[in-house]
């Protein structure tokens, strides 16, 4: 039996669909995020409470009343950089240290600045961190990331400023108000609503301010020991103590976490410490320590 020819036709097919074939672009491919750094240390020695760290997110509310950013497109095969900032160092009798930033891909996210100890302002940072009772004034925050730190007043009462936080400044001293630390922002983006990213409480002489919502660590009076860190993984500030003899508490740590759909697969450096959980159509990975690289597929 003859073997029929191809048509003419058909090979014209073929060619146009090859065509085709070699114009397609496939669709951007975009992943929510929530990237928030390390807060700052609390002021010690009549100091100040420390400033959260920087909070950006497509997400919901960003830090500093700004609204959601935009999504991040990312191509499937490409290393992206993934970094978890380390809070500020607790100290006895200095400034608090700044917050370590906290990076995915192309947004980063400025640490918190460190409480100001009895004569040095807070420090600038992602929310800024409280002046101490002499150095007055506190640090300010970054545009977008959060709020400015409270100032310290010298007596009546003598009082550190609390640490600016996410969603509010940090409380200035005045009479009868103490230093409370500004409050974190509210997020959904793994499915359970979580505050991060509260400004730590200004210590004081004779009282002490309350730390803000979402991490925020508690400050001490005279005579009241060390403070409190920071919760780990909110970026929150970290409380300042009153006396030298004592530390202040150390920023908590940032934390990243991306959401993209399910059909993707995600490859995770080993300098990385994750958790990665489905529901609705969506991975949600939660990164809580290291740096490394991560690529989709």
């Amino acid at each position: 039996m003859a073997i029929s020819k191809l048509s003419t036709s058909g090979l014209i097919s073929f060619a146009r669909y090859n065509s085709m074939l070699a114009g397609y672009a496939p669709p951007p491919l975009t992943v929510d995020y929530l990237v928030i750094a390390g807060g700052g240390g609390g002021g010690d020695a009549a100091g100040g409470g420390g400033g959260a760290g920087g909070y950006r997110t497509s997400a919901g509310t960003s830090g500093g009343g700004a609204s959601a950013e935009s999504a991040l497109s990312v191509a499937a095969s490409t290393n992206y950089t993934v970094t978890i900032g380390a809070g500020g160092a607790s100290n006895t009798g200095g400034a608090g240290a700044n917050g370590a930033s906290s990076i995915f891909s192309s947004i980063t996210s400025t640490g918190g600045g460190g409480g100001g100890n009895s004569n040095t302002v807070g420090s600038s940072g992602g929310s800024g961190g409280g002046g101490g009772v002499d150095g007055i004034d506190g640090g300010a925050g970054t545009s977008n990331q959060g709020f400015t730190g409270g100032d310290g007043k010298a007596s009546s009462p003598r009082a550190g400023g609390g640490g600016g936080g996410a969603s509010g400044v940090g409380t200035s001293v005045s009479a009868g108000v103490y230093g409370d630390g500004g409050d974190g922002v509210a997020s959904t983006i793994t499915g359970t609503s979580v505050i991060r990213g509260g400004g730590a409480s200004g210590g004081g002489l004779d009282n002490k301010g309350v730390a803000g919502s979402g991490g925020g660590g508690a400050s001490t009076q005279d005579g009241g020991g060390d403070a409190t860190a920071g919760t780990a993984n909110t970026g929150g500030g970290g409380g300042s103590a009153w006396n030298s003899a004592n530390s202040s508490g150390a920023g908590g740590s940032g934390i990243v976490i991306i959401k993209y759909p399910d059909s993707l697969t995600l490859t995770i450096g080993g300098g990385l410490t994750s958790s990665t959980a489905t529901a609705g159509g969506f991975k949600v990975t939660t990164f809580t320590a290291g740096t490394d690289n991560i690529s989709f597929a």
